[in-house]
């Protein structure tokens, strides 16, 4: 089996690993730009459908040019119906389509010499004296080895690590084209608590518009299991007819997806020259499901590392003190001790959209976190904070959690 050198190998061709790619492979700000080989799946039937990833970002930035839309003003809606407006100026709301992010990415990869993508299936990744070295087969079955100095990880764990509290954001998704105007294309609603709420954990409705007659909208539940098809689609129609009232629509497309929610720890090492990226790196933000912020984080912060020669392991994703708040508002969730739906509703409500969001993506300050805790259901929160240090870490159950993310 003929063996290529590279002195980086991404694995995987996700949001995570192209990120990274995308950074290492931009116009030389160094000595010398790293030679880098993103190796991914081949196309076909088991290649994962188009995704959609949102995040909140000033005007400006790196994936602006393909962003398929963005909002400057967001809305939660209670189980009373009640309007929560926020404009969280200067961030705006960004919608990325997987597509177009790939084009990108790709744009950039045919560039410069020693940077490009192959098309195969991973089978092992494993460390050598020299660095790592990764085996796999096309499609044709043909082996391929590759030999890098470093090598990362973007694969999801075949099991989520061991955890006091993993609960399951799962949803599914339409894009819709309505036969009148039914959306302003200004206003993403993040969540619409007039959907029915489940025995345990909650739901809410996604709407981002489009244009006046096009959106994507998704049902989500924070809970333990995931939901048969037909399930998250009898929910979709309730929500469609019942609550939004769109009348006449069509599904232009399908998305549906699973997000681990967890306190568990994921290992950025791998290995002393292998290490994990992305969710495999635990970027997930534990509160929200909300990930590719914080894969933008890492792709810098190991991107800046390669370019000064350093040891390039990613920094976590998220901070203590935050992983520490999620852990507590996952048990106080999970226990039933406290009304998710009320508690998302009353921090929108209290807490200025530009901070909260600043909170949600773990870039908030002590003082600010103080203010935010005020605002939550303080009991509840207290007595899973309590609770926390005498609980045992448990291995996460197979299932669903095994597979990709999705969204957002």
């Amino acid at each position: 089996m003929p063996v290529t050198d590279a002195d980086v190998v991404i694995v995987g061709g996700g949001a995570a690993g192209l990120s990274l790619a995308y950074r290492l492979c931009a116009p030389a700000q160094g000595p010398r730009r790293p030679s880098v080989i993103v190796v991914d799946a081949p196309s076909g039937p088991n290649s994962p459908p188009e995704r959609t990833w949102c995040y909140w970002e000033a005007p400006g930035g790196p994936y602006d040019s393909v962003l398929a839309a963005s909002w400057q003003q967001l809305r939660v809606r209670g189980r009373d119906g009640a309007v929560i407006s926020g404009l969280p100026a200067p961030l705006r709301y960004k919608m990325l389509r997987s597509r177009a992010f790939e084009a990108l990415v790709d744009e950039r990869l045919s560039g410069p010499d020693g940077c490009r993508r192959v098309a195969a299936t991973v089978d092992s990744v494993t460390d050598t004296p020299e660095g790592a070295e990764v085996s796999g087969y096309t499609s044709s079955g043909r082996r391929v080895g590759l030999r890098a100095r470093w090598v990362f990880d973007s694969r999801p764990p075949k099991r989520l690590p061991p955890a006091r509290t993993t609960l399951l954001q799962h949803f599914r998704g339409w894009f819709v084209r309505t036969d009148q105007p039914a959306f302003d294309p200004r206003v993403a609603d993040l969540m619409d608590f007039r959907t029915p709420q489940p025995a345990r954990g909650l739901s809410f409705g996604y709407l981002l518009p489009l244009g006046p007659c096009e959106a994507l909208v998704e049902y989500t539940e924070f809970s333990p299991a995931v939901l048969r098809t037909d399930d998250y689609d009898h929910a979709l129609r309730g929500y469609t007819e019942d609550i939004l009232g769109l009348g006449a629509f069509e599904i232009a497309a399908v998305e549906q997806g699973v997000i681990p929610m967890t306190d568990g720890r994921f290992p950025r090492r791998a290995g002393d020259s292998v290490f994990r990226i992305g969710t495999a790196g635990g970027a997930t933000r534990p509160s929200t499901g909300y990930t590719f912020a914080a894969i933008q984080r890492q792709a810098a912060a190991v991107s800046q590392a390669l370019l000064q020669h350093r040891d390039p392991l990613p920094p976590p994703p998220h901070s203590a003190r935050s992983r520490t708040m999620d852990a507590v508002m996952l048990r106080a969730l999970d226990s039933g001790r406290m009304d998710g739906a009320d508690f998302f509703t009353q921090l929108f409500r209290e807490v200025p959209t530009e901070g909260l969001l600043r909170f949600l993506d773990g870039r908030s300050r002590i003082r600010e976190d103080f203010l935010i805790g005020l605002s939550t259901p303080v009991i509840p929160m207290l007595r899973a904070l309590a609770e926390l240090p005498f609980l045992r870490r448990r291995p996460a159950p197979r299932g669903p959690a095994e597979g990709p993310p999705a969204a957002p």
